[in-house]
């Protein structure tokens, strides 16, 4: 990876640069300090490759601030990494449309405080205030509908503001992190190995994704070569984890349009998916199966043949309820040319994962950035340019398919040896990504001489799609408005990390 320090005035230059040379903006880090170092990071859609950009603001000004330029007027995509670094490291990035009231959104905090920078009191004195919602449309009869932040059922809390002057949505604001919990404070100090178990639990349907690319990071740290079988098993068990997580987004969807009996039928394969990943691994979430230098236990290969075949049985059952909700005029109208995220919206703000391949964004880090055993298996990942509810549900229904078939391609090479290295404490930094199912997730790791983490930035893909939400509802009717969610795929909890 490329690494280049430069001045704040440098910054906007230089990142645009890479912009139009096809480079894009995976995350930003701030290194926890007094005199804090952003970290902007990029990666290539052009082939293997990474760079990270370093500038430190200059020091703080007379009243305590610390400003630094933004990215947000000419690269969309940094508005809600900006966003979320004000109010976590109170830094200000000038020239940004809006900062402030996003994750530490709750009344009672004070703008400023900055929780996460080295320094901040654990103890902070809070003030009530008034929060009513920023609101665009004044015309008569115009109002506010909320939605959330309380649901029954599985949903996690977010509140959703939609304007509208009738029946169609003119305006949404997504109010998230409702439920934040400070992974990337939480793991600074602890033992690299507890600061696995914190990643691991942001997501239960991403957990081995997310601990995959941890264990990645920290493997280039302490120099490992992790053991070919472990890569293979890995790599199998991620796509059992993009099966198993892609089945329950369908079932969402058919849930969403009140076809009870097929959303049953999903929930039931999704069931015997789970029950499978225990039997093999131990954990129906693969929690504490994938550790730092390869795998808690090795899997039986007569097993794992078992499991395949269950596996392909499932698939095939997939399909076939796809494939019925295909012939299903009253689904179809609840979600073609419904929810529609254009091509240009979704390079815009730097989608990820099945929601931006519905948009014809191909981008896939298994096939431009490979890592683990994806360069030994043969598979294309599906696009489609519509865009809208249908074109998403057919490109998770195909990645189902194409995720068996890495599965079977991987299953058959597999030979026997060993599954993990020993290790010793090491110091270091290293960047890790994984293709995870909802999208590219990405993690910055430092590590001391005693093996404790003293920085973790953790961008999972929700938190990326999240920022294109709004454009995806709005001008639909209210009755589209828990069908379009439920189409996009996207995690309330990853996000919340």
């Amino acid at each position: 990876m490329t690494i280049r320090t430069l001045a704040p005035d440098q910054l906007v230059a230089a990142c645009n640069e890479l912009r139009l040379a096809g480079w894009r903006l995976a995350t930003i880090a701030v290194t926890d300090s007094e005199l804090p170092e952003l970290r902007y990071v990029f990666w290539n859609t052009n082939g293997p490759g990474w760079q990270q950009l370093r500038v430190a603001p200059p020091s703080p000004m007379p009243e305590g601030v610390r400003r630094i330029p933004s990215l947000t007027p000419t690269i969309v995509a940094a508005d809600w990494l900006e966003r979320e670094i004000e109010d976590l490291f109170a830094i200000d990035f000038e020239g940004h449309p809006r900062l402030g009231d996003f994750v530490l959104h709750d009344s009672r905090w004070e703008e400023g405080v900055g929780p996460m920078r080295a320094g901040a009191r654990t103890q902070q004195a809070l003030v009530e205030r008034a929060w009513r919602p920023r609101r665009v449309l004044r015309d008569e009869g115009a109002f506010v509908m909320p939605v959330g932040p309380v649901y029954s059922g599985e949903a996690e809390s977010a509140l959703f503001l939609l304007e509208t002057v009738g029946e169609d949505v003119v305006r949404t604001v997504p109010r998230l992190f409702y439920k934040y919990r400070g992974i990337e404070k939480l793991a600074q100090q602890r033992s690299v190995d507890d600061a696995l178990l914190l990643v691991e639990r942001a997501n239960g349907t991403s957990a081995f994704a997310h601990a995959w690319t941890y264990c990645m990071a920290a493997e280039e740290i302490l120099q490992l070569a992790v053991p070919d079988r472990a890569l293979r098993l890995r790599t199998i068990f991620a796509e059992v984890e993009r099966i198993r997580r892609h089945i329950a987004v369908l079932r969402a969807i058919v849930d969403s349009t009140a076809l009870w009996v097929p959303a049953a039928r999903l929930l039931e394969l999704e069931e015997h998916l789970l029950r499978m990943c225990g039997d093999l691994t131990g954990h129906r979430y693969l929690f504490g199966f994938t550790v730092i230098g390869g795998l808690q236990r090795d899997v039986n290969d007569e097993a794992l043949t078992r499991g395949v075949a269950r596996m392909k049985a499932i698939v095939g059952s997939v399909r076939s309820i796809v494939v019925q909700l295909e012939r299903t005029s009253s689904f179809l109208d609840r979600i073609q040319r419904v929810g529609i995220l254009s091509p240009e919206r979704a390079h815009e703000f730097g989608v990820v994962g099945p929601f931006a391949r519905a948009s014809r964004v191909a981008y896939d880090l298994r096939r431009i950035q490979p890592y683990g055993a994806y360069q030994d298996a043969a598979f294309e990942p599906p696009t489609a340019s519509e865009g809208d509810g249908y074109a998403r549900l057919r490109v998770l229904a195909e990645e189902i398919a194409i995720s068996l078939s890495i599965v079977e391609q991987l299953e058959r090479d597999l030979r026997p040896g060993p599954v993990r290295v020993e290790w010793t404490p090491s110091a270091g930094e290293a960047l890790a990504w994984c293709e995870a199912p909802a999208g590219a997730t990405v993690q910055l790791l430092r590590l001391n001489d005693e093996g404790r983490c003293t920085l973790l930035r953790f961008t999972p893909p929700s938190f990326r799609n999240w920022q294109s939400f709004r454009w995806v509802t709005e001008d639909f009717a209210f009755q589209d408005f828990p069908i379009i969610l439920a189409t996009c795929g996207l995690s309330v909890a990853e996000n919340d990390r």
